[in-house]
């Protein structure tokens, strides 16, 4: 955005003041200076001249020779210009002068002598209109310099956007000034506005607000006897400077008030549009806007319609070609309104368009801005062209109001967060001079946020500190050392598991650490026959693919495999991600942390990878929460189309749930990769947190050696090594000092329905070496009670 200084003048004084300084200053503060420009430097020796006499080129039909009166001497010149009379008044370029990057010196045109350049708008840099020659008024005598009269040299800057995001009140001169006239300590003017008040018992225009969702405020007023056609000087160079073409007086006017108030203003022309309705329609159509395109309008657009329903303009964004200001219009209907920032974004998306408008209406503009634009539009409209009459009241509906914010604090919460003791009168003169609300009483400040800075801006105490220390200057703050209290970070328990599962997967089994987005990827899930159950879904979202929370983290953490086995044939990834299910009772949804681990591999079997992932599960369970996992036959596929039919087990620790894991149904991989076999797990993070670690117990070791004796037992296929566990668990004996499976055996060809599971069990004493005679007697007991179990050995 430019801003130009000769503008900002015109609200506070700027005199005695250096302004690049001024400027840098304002970066340092405000919002981040991109560059700077000096305008008018190059318009040199630029008088008005008057044009005494005009002939016809002797041999050029379309160059005129012209008498000029340059004050101080009649000169010759040769123009080329239409419409030249005697008796006009025009910007003339004497010899010496400059004219932008062109030196003018005596030349010779077609045979004649030219001795200086009669000027058009565009030449002098009041416009970008080239046709003809400027006419200046005669009430300056010729030879007097165009600088004494025209604002030809100003100091403009150009703002960086992206740094007033947050800052509704700074997309205008006037918001601008306030911040200069905070930071020289000057006083802002106040805007010579147009009361009103004085039309209250004309008709007034009707307005029906319809949508009163996307529609905040809308203030209309209607004027007729326009006669002036074209904008005074001043407002022509300042939009010009400012990056805006002139086009009519009415035009340039809503113009003129956004890059001066922030506020987009629309004119219509009132022979067209008698009352207003602004709404939006059940049926998409198309309609043409201003640049001449036409464009289709859908069910979620606002339009601006007159009151029979026929479409005018789209809100906040451009108006329509029928009701648009021509030559011919001397009444106008002004609007100016306020509408809801994501409405005029999102439509402004779909229709491929941006305007000036519609860039600051995004910004959540402040709703009681409309009134004072239009009376501001008024006392320019009334100056410019004295024959205007306005026609009716002032109409406003005023449909949403933003709450009013007051903020309280105390001085030791500036002097806490600042880290310096800055004075109780800076801190209420900056306030004020800001436009805030400031009542003090001791340490203690009641401050009431201005609507312009309460949209989106100023909310909470850290947000007054930020503009008390930004007028005070980040750079005069000394870097000095900070005393203030210091206390260890304690994690939760959440958080401490988390971490250390990482650092247990990273380094004892080199596993990678991936971060997948939030959403399904709907068409590679699609391609590999991943299906997902349907879960909290995305409204409008701008990939439709991507549109379906996730439930799960495996179908995510699959995708990364399918995206790289080609250049990664062995891999093991893991995640720690959250997702959601479903949505709770308040209509939030249900989030749950989760941990996704995938082990894929070419060179381990199927079996392998699966035994794998168990050692895995294992030692997260054992070194985290010091227990042994359970698995419990469970049947999950119908929810899940991607785990195994057969090889999956839901991982239990003392009796809570926690997960599962299995191998990668045979459909998928074959659609991943043939030869790939692929095992995965998923663990709750909340229900692992929420186990209580087992008590770790220390035993002394025996000095004595112990005895290892294996057992194989002949047991039904079904059965579980826990419930030979628990069959184990009632032989009573204190020198058995542990036992675990070491390998199961099965062959339905040798062992029809049955499966040989081989035992191996420790035997010791902490005092002395055992005898074989005591361990054969042990064992006989261990192995009658658990043949009285039906637990033979094989």
């Amino acid at each position: 955005m430019l801003i130009s200084m000769n503008w900002i003048s015109e609200f506070t004084d700027l005199s005695g003041i250096d302004l690049k300084e001024l400027i840098n200053r304002f970066t340092l503060s405000t919002a981040e200076v991109e560059d700077v420009y000096e305008m008018g430097k190059n318009i040199k020796n630029v008088v008005v001249g008057e044009i005494l006499s005009v002939k016809e080129h002797p041999g050029a039909n379309k160059l005129h020779l012209l008498k000029v009166n340059t004050g101080d001497e009649i000169v010759d010149c040769v123009c080329g210009a239409p419409g030249v009379t005697a008796g006009m008044y025009v910007p003339f370029a004497k010899i010496g002068g400059q004219v932008g990057d062109l030196l003018i010196k005596e030349v010779i045109l077609a045979g004649e002598r030219s001795c200086g350049m009669c000027c058009s708008e565009k030449e002098i840099g009041v416009s970008d209109d080239n046709s003809t020659l400027m006419v200046l008024s005669k009430s300056h005598a010729p030879g007097t310099d165009i600088k004494e009269f025209m604002e030809l040299e100003d100091v403009v800057f150009e703002v960086d956007n992206k740094s007033l995001t947050n800052r509704p009140d700074l997309w205008g001169h006037y918001g601008i000034a306030r911040e200069i006239a905070c930071l020289n300590g000057r006083p802002l003017r106040p805007l010579e506005l147009h009361d009103t008040k004085q039309y209250a018992g004309l008709p007034r225009v009707s307005v029906t607000v319809e949508d009163t969702k996307k529609t905040y405020r809308y203030s209309t007023i209607t004027a007729s006897h326009i006669s002036r056609k074209f904008s005074p000087t001043v407002i022509k160079i300042r939009l010009t400077y400012c990056g805006m073409r002139p086009i009519d007086l009415l035009t340039d006017l809503t113009n003129y008030i956004m890059l001066e108030l922030g506020q987009p203003m629309h004119a219509f022309d009132h022979s067209i549009i008698k009352d207003i309705r602004v709404k939006t329609f059940d049926n998409p159509f198309k309609f043409m806007t201003l640049d001449e395109v036409s464009r289709i309008i859908d069910k979620d657009i606002l339009m601006i319609c007159s009151a029979d329903g026929k479409p005018a303009a789209v809100a906040g964004i451009m108006g329509g070609e029928r009701s648009r200001i021509n030559e011919n219009t001397t009444s106008l209907l002004l609007e100016s309104a306020n509408f809801d920032s994501v409405s005029v974004r999102k439509s402004a998306a779909r229709l491929g368009i941006r305007t000036d408008a519609s860039a600051r209406y995004e910004k959540t503009m402040d709703p009681e801005m409309t009134v004072p634009a239009v009376e501001r539009f008024l006392k320019l409209l009334t100056e410019a062209d004295e024959e205007v009459q306005i026609t009716s009241s002032l109409t406003d509906v005023y449909v949403r109001k933003y709450n009013s914010i007051t903020i309280d604090f105390d001085k030791a919460f500036v002097d806490r967060y600042t880290g310096i003791d800055i004075s109780t009168d800076f801190i209420i003169k900056t306030l004020t001079a800001l436009g805030f609300g400031v009542n003090h009483n001791g340490r203690n400040f009641s401050v009431a946020v201005p609507s312009y800075r309460a949209t989106k801006d100023v909310t909470i105490k850290a947000d007054i500190i930020e503009e008390i220390t930004r007028i005070y200057g980040y750079d005069n703050i000394k870097i000095k050392s900070n005393k203030s209290l210091l206390s260890p970070v304690r994690h939760s328990s959440a958080r401490e598991d988390e971490y250390r599962i990482k650092q247990l997967l990273a380094d004892r089994f080199c596993m990678n650490e991936v971060h997948t987005y939030i959403w399904y990827d709907s068409k590679l899930n699609k391609e590999l026959g991943i299906e997902t159950l349907p879960n909290v879904r995305v409204i409008n979202s701008v990939t439709a693919e991507n549109d379906t929370v996730r439930a799960t983290l495996i179908p995510s953490l699959l995708n990364i495999v399918s995206r790289n086995t080609v250049l990664i044939p062995e891999m093991s990834i893991f995640e720690i991600g959250r997702v959601a299910e479903g949505f709770k009772e308040d209509g939030l949804c249900r989030e749950r942390k989760k941990l996704g681990i995938v082990i894929a591999s070419r060179e381990m079997t199927e079996k392998q990878t699966c035994f794998k992932m168990k050692e895995v599960i294992e030692s997260i369970t054992c070194s985290i929460k010091n227990c042994q996992p359970n698995y419990h036959n469970t049947d999950i596929s119908k929810n899940c189309n991607y785990v195994h039919p057969v090889n999956l087990a839901v991982i239990t620790i003392n009796g809570t749930a926690v997960g599962y894991f299995s191998c990668i149904h045979p459909k998928v991989r074959d659609k991943i990769d043939k030869k790939l076999n692929i095992a995965f797990a998923e663990i709750d993070m909340d229900n692992f947190t929420a186990v209580e670690k087992g008590t770790i117990i220390y035993r002394e070791l025996s000095k004595y050696p112990g005895i290892y004796i294996d057992y194989s037992f002949l047991v039904d296929k079904e059965m579980r090594y826990e419930e030979i566990q628990r069959d184990i668990a009632a032989f009573q004996c204190e020198y058995l000092k542990a036992y675990g499976v070491i390998d199961v055996y099965e062959d339905d060809t040798l062992l029809k329905g049955k499966k040989s599971m081989t035992v191996r069990f420790e035997f010791g004493s902490d005092e002395r070496t055992l005898e074989s005679k005591e361990i054969n007697e042990m064992t006989d007991v261990l192995l009658t009670i658990l043949k009285e179990k039906g637990i033979q050995l094989r």
